[in-house]
């Protein structure tokens, strides 16, 4: 008796919802087409701005009608957003409200942090960075791989750090002897980053040719310049 009455209490929820979106015009087909397309900016930029993480958009598309095209949509958002101190940004996966990089020291300035949803969650040291960044662009990859890029033994310290900071999370066992565990990266690294997907990041052979990074050095355990002997030692910290 006690799962009949659940069962009528989750089906007379669904029924409430779904009388709630009967009652919710998307359509607006009474409204002239200038109106309606205005409406439905409204409409999605309010969805986005309440939102505390990104919105993908089978969402948007629940708030506007049928032949609405989400993405001229947010075009036309972002055109009226483009003399303001914020953008509306595709980032991991949906969309997002995030202020301009050249008010981040006003918003330092201001709170002590970058604030406006595009803050750090960790702070991030270089060695942090780098190992971040081989994970990025090589995932799945075990600490064992990623000790043969730095030439030096990457601490389970380090690699807990980036876990608790999730940016990184366990991916698939390699196939290798032992199948240890392998890296990847999370949404909230995409989020960290002001990344839509992993296609986003920047082409290994473009970073080459602009002499940024190389992965000869990334092998031989010259990572790039600045990356001092001190730092070396916090990237090689013995395994606890």
């Amino acid at each position: 008796m006690v799962e009949a009455a659940r069962a009528r209490r989750g089906k007379g929820r669904s029924d409430d919802r779904r009388s709630a979106d009967q009652l919710f015009d998307r359509e607006l087909d009474h409204l002239p087409p200038e109106a309606r397309w205005r409406e439905w900016m409204h409409r999605v930029e309010a969805t986005i701005f309440a939102a505390s993480e990104p919105v993908n958009r089978e969402t948007l598309a629940r708030v506007v009608g049928k032949t609405c095209s989400i993405d001229l949509l947010i075009d036309d958002i972002r055109e009226e957003l483009r003399g303001r101190p914020y953008d509306l940004v595709a980032v991991a996966g949906g969309f997002r409200h995030l202020t301009r990089p050249a008010y981040a020291d006003a918003i330092h300035s201001a709170f002590g942090t970058a604030g406006g949803g595009n803050g750090r969650a960790v702070d991030l040291t270089q060695p942090d960075v780098l190992v971040l960044m081989c994970i990025a662009y090589f995932q799945p990859i075990t600490r064992a791989e990623l000790s043969s890029f730095f030439a030096k033994e990457i601490s389970r310290d380090l690699i807990g750090h980036l876990r608790g900071a999730k940016l990184i999370a366990s991916g698939p066992r390699s196939p290798t002897p032992g199948a240890p565990y392998t890296y990847v990266t999370t949404k909230e690294f995409l989020l960290e980053f002001g990344l839509d997907t992993l296609r986003d990041l920047p082409d290994f052979e473009a970073l080459e040719d602009a002499g940024l990074l190389s992965k000869e050095k990334l092998l031989a355990g010259d990572i790039m310049p600045g990356f001092s002997d001190s730092d070396r030692d916090d990237v090689s910290e013995p395994d606890i």
